[in-house]
Formats: structure tokens, C-alpha cells, sequence
């Protein structure tokens, strides 16, 4: 059992998550409940600390997300971030306001040096804004230990009741001392110690399926993947022989990928694991299709066809289980958050799904979270450091309709690219990077003829939780080598190009 742990208690925001994860770093569990969770769950909960987030609402508006006001009779230490700070000071009496002038993006700070919240953060710093509301007037008994220019209460703390709130958002990298301060709520103000690593989560996880399940048997969808594959593991070191990982090579892998997940998941881990061949009747569906969120629905409700029809023939399996990880979830739409893309194991799903219940036993996890659980359940290095590989495959790297053509161009490309990074030592600065098969063609030459063939697009970026990330400075000699073996060793591509453009706007996948 977790000896200490926080609430995060979601307002709406789009990275929240990303508190949780702040907090994790921190060796301290953190919990994520939504706003609507009742006070005798929370009271419950036996929380070291409670964190209010950020939101884009207005607290003034009657149907933006609130809380009872009995919250704060708890006990418990609360920090409010952002929309968060002012729905503390909403409800303990103080005034928000329409600010005269809004703040965005990195902000000079000064922060009183006397706080708890403050030790060791330099008195003058930057953080990161993000509001149109402010706190004109703090409650009653608050001292204010922080403005900017444009914000006379930036920062206010009532430590004899345990409250302290912040505008900004010290969860971003862009709040450069913004851990300290986490750090500094969790130690300095809740008491916690610390003592949570990810060995604990994989125990309790593995614990928790294990009571879960019981002697029921359990169907896996293994796409292959870092996820599904760790989420299988933990399945595996819980139930053994009870779970069944059917494998869908769906024709849509990467150059070899069926073949090597066969090999070591049968092999080096001894799991009950089922390949179904079913290349011919995914293209088939996919045939004609352009728009991408089509693909990813249509591939999305095959997956879970195949995994009932093989479910048919092992007999009656109550659970599927999933490598849906945070990332899938908050782009998909899930709660308040708008929907950017859906993902095959969570947008894709269909309503009928013949199973007793899901699983997804890395959903609050983040990429980087997901690769220490797969070292702690001691699968190889360089299986855990592969790079991802979205569920629906090179589907959704290839624009337009998907052909087996076009699928053996971009694999061969595909692994020349990622040949070539890894030959460069750039495979783990990289977090992720692949070849895209455009939709756009153009004039070349190659000997002396004429070429109209296809633009390749490379993609490579750098993140540390996949929710926001940057485009890697891939050295130009390496991205030299990449573009002549490309048009050298592959048919049908004739120009390439390198996609410098960050998340956001972008997302990382192109579809």
C-alpha cells in the first residue's frame, strides 16, 4: 500500500497530468480525482496535500467547475494553481477580477523569500502565465508573497490554515524554478518523505491485478509497442498462463516488426502469445479511405473485432487489456479536454465491445513513466528504449489512401532513417522520430530522366513527456546521408523534407 499520497484535483486543464507527474518526480504518489469527486472519497483518501489545477474557466461563471467549500475545512494543506488560486480565493472571500491586462507565456516574477513555498527559489525569477482572471483582493488572513507587473497577486499564503496559491503554473518547464517550489509543498509544507519510487507502482499494480482478475482469463491487445508491451508484462507477472496476448500484424508494422515481437515476447518471456495474420483484411477495409480520422476509427474497431473473434475461440475471457498511456487520453477528449486526434485504444473503441471490462493499467502514466515501469519488470534496454509506435500503425504516417505500396515505400525508408540515427548516436537524444509518405508529388531528375514521385517527410522531436515537444536539431550531415540512401535505395521518392515545426501547433504523429 502507498504510505503517503497527494490529490491532484483536476479542474479542466489541458496538462494537469503534468502536476501528477511533478509531484511523482518527487518520489511522492500522486492521485488524480476530477472536481466532481465527492468529499467522502477525498476525505477518505487520507491525503498528505491537495492540489487545486488549472482551468480555462472563469470561477465567477455559475458553470464553470467549483467545489463544495468544505474542502477547506479538511485539514489538509491545499495549493492552488492558476484557475485554481483564484477558486481558493473565490471561496474563502477574496475578489477576482477581469485582469486590465492579461499575461501569457514566461513572466519575471518577485516572490517573498520568507515563504515555505519560496525556500531556496531566487527572490527575482521567471514563471510561466497563462490568465485573463486575476486575484485583485486576497481572502482575509492571506499575505500576498508574489507579484509581477501586471499581477499584484501573483503568490499568497495563509500557513497557519495550510493555504497557498499561485497564478502561475510552476508544473511547466518554462517555470524554471517551478519543482523547487512543488518540492518545497510537499516537504516543507505537507510533510511527506518521499518514499514512493517506481519499483512501488509496479508491486502495487502487479498486487492489484492479481486480486482484480483471480482465476478469470485475460486477453491482451499487443500492438508490439514500449505500451502494450509493458502493460502485458505487468498482466503476465500477475496472472501467467491466464493471459493470452493476441498480436494483430495488421500489415501496417514497421520493416521486421512482426517477426521481432514474435521472437521476443514468445521467446525471451515464455508468454501465451497468438499472432494473427490479417494484413489483406485491414487493407481491405482501409481501401479508399483518406481522412485520418476515419483510418484510426476503422483500424481502431478492427483491432477489437479480431481480438473477439480470437476471444471466441480461447473460450470465455472477461478483461481486455490495453497499453493506453495519459498522452492517448487527453487527446482523444476525454473529460473537459477538446479532442485533438482519436487514439485506436481510446477514441476508437466501439460500443459493443464484447468483453466483461477494460484494462489499461498504464493510463495515468506518462512515455518516460511507462519506460522505468518495463526496466523495473526487467525487459531489455533496447526493447524499452524502442521508439513509439502509434497503434494504428504506418496508416496514419501515410497521407492519403494506405496501399501495400505505399507501405513498402515507407518502410524501407522508414528504417533507413531510423538506421542512420542510431548509427549517429542520436537514437536516445531523440525521443522520437520516423519518415512520413506524403500525398504530394513532384517533378525530379534522376539520371538524365525525368521523376513525378513522392516527398518524403522526416520527423524527429525532442520531449520529455510527449505532451509538448521540440523539433530535434538533427546535425545536417546525418540528415545528408538520410535523403541520399532514401532516394538511392528506394523507389518512388524523388524529394525530402525535415519537419521543424514543435507540438503545439503541431502534434507529433501527422495524422
Amino acid at each position: 500500500m502507498v504510505s503517503e499520497k497527494v490529490l491532484v484535483l483536476d479542474f479542466g486543464g489541458q496538462y494537469n497530468q503534468l502536476i501528477a507527474r511533478r509531484v511523482r518526480e518527487q518520489n511522492v504518489y500522486a492521485e488524480i480525482l476530477p472536481y466532481t469527486a465527492s468529499l467522502d472519497r477525498i476525505r477518505a483518501g487520507n491525503y498528505k496535500g491537495i492540489i487545486f489545477t488549472g482551468g480555462p474557466n472563469s470561477v465567477f461563471d455559475e458553470k464553470s467547475p467549483h467545489y463544495s467549500k468544505d474542502i477547506l475545512d479538511l485539514g489538509i494543506p491545499l495549493l492552488g494553481i492558476c484557475y485554481g488560486a483564484q477558486l481558493m480565493a473565490y471561496m474563502l472571500g477574496g475578489t477576482v477580477t477581469t485582469a486590465p491586462a492579461s499575461e501569457y507565456g514566461k513572466t519575471d516574477i518577485k516572490l517573498s523569500s520568507g515563504s515555505k513555498l519560496f525556500n531556496n527559489v531566487t527572490p527575482r525569477t521567471t514563471c510561466w502565465m497563462s490568465h485573463t482572471d486575476y486575484i485583485s483582493v486576497p481572502p482575509e488572513g492571506f499575505t500576498v508573497t508574489g507579484y509581477t507587473k501586471n499581477c499584484p497577486c501573483a503568490a499568497m499564503e495563509f500557513p497557519e490554515k495550510g493555504y497557498y496559491a499561485v497564478q502561475f503554473h510552476p508544473e511547466v518547464m518554462h517555470t524554471p524554478e517551478g519543482s523547487v517550489m512543488l518540492r518545497n509543498f510537499l516537504f516543507n509544507v505537507c510533510g511527506c518523505k518521499g518514499d514512493w519510487v517506481m519499483s512501488a507502482f509496479v508491486e502495487e499494480t502487479i498486487a492489484g491485478l492479481r486480486e482484480k482478475i483471480g482465476s478469470k482469463k485475460v486477453l491482451c491487445a499487443m500492438s508490439g509497442g514500449v505500451d502494450s508491451s509493458v502493460a502485458a508484462l505487468l498482466i503476465h507477472k500477475a496472472v501467467g498462463k491466464q493471459l493470452t496476448c493476441v498480436f494483430v500484424d495488421h500489415g501496417l508494422l514497421r520493416k521486421n516488426e512482426g517477426d521481432d515481437v514474435e521472437r521476443v515476447f514468445k521467446g525471451e518471456f515464455d508468454m501465451n502469445l497468438i499472432r494473427v495474420n490479417c494484413q489483406e483484411r485491414f487493407l481491405n477495409k482501409l481501401a479508399g479511405v483518406s481522412e485520418p480520422e476515419t483510418k484510426r476509427k476503422i483500424i481502431g474497431e478492427e483491432f477489437i473485432r479480431v481480438f473477439e473473434e480470437e476471444a471466441i475461440k480461447i473460450g470465455a475471457v472477461d478483461y481486455l487489456v490495453q497499453g493506453t498511456i495519459y498522452p492517448d487520453v487527453i487527446e482523444s477528449g476525454v473529460g473537459d479536454a477538446a479532442v485533438i486526434k482519436s487514439h485506436h485504444n481510446v477514441g476508437g473503441l466501439p460500443k459493443d465491445i464484447a468483453f466483461k471490462e477494460l484494462i489499461e493499467p498504464l493510463r495515468d502514466l506518462f512515455k518516460d513513466e511507462v519506460r522505468k515501469s518495463g526496466l523495473e519488470l526487467g525487459i531489455p534496454a533496447d526493447l524499452v528504449w524502442r521508439q513509439p509506435f502509434p497503434g494504428p500503425g504506418l496508416a496514419i504516417r501515410i497521407m492519403g489512401e494506405v496501399t501495400e505500396d505505399k507501405l513498402s515505400v515507407l518502410r524501407d525508408a522508414d528504417a533507413i532513417f531510423r538506421d542512420e540515427i542510431k548509427k549517429a548516436g542520436l537514437d536516445r537524444d531523440i525521443n522520437q522520430y520516423f519518415a512520413v509518405l506524403t500525398n504530394v508529388r513532384s517533378v525530379g531528375v534522376m539520371g538524365d530522366g525525368r521523376t513525378y514521385d513522392y516527398m518524403l517527410a522526416l520527423r524527429g522531436v525532442t520531449t520529455s513527456d510527449f505532451m509538448t515537444a521540440d523539433f530535434a536539431r538533427i546535425p545536417y550531415e546525418v540528415l545528408d546521408i538520410c535523403s541520399r540512401r532514401i532516394v538511392n535505395e528506394v523507389g518512388h521518392i524523388n524529394r525530402i523534407v525535415y519537419d521543424i515545426t514543435s507540438k503545439p501547433p503541431a502534434t507529433i504523429e501527422w495524422e
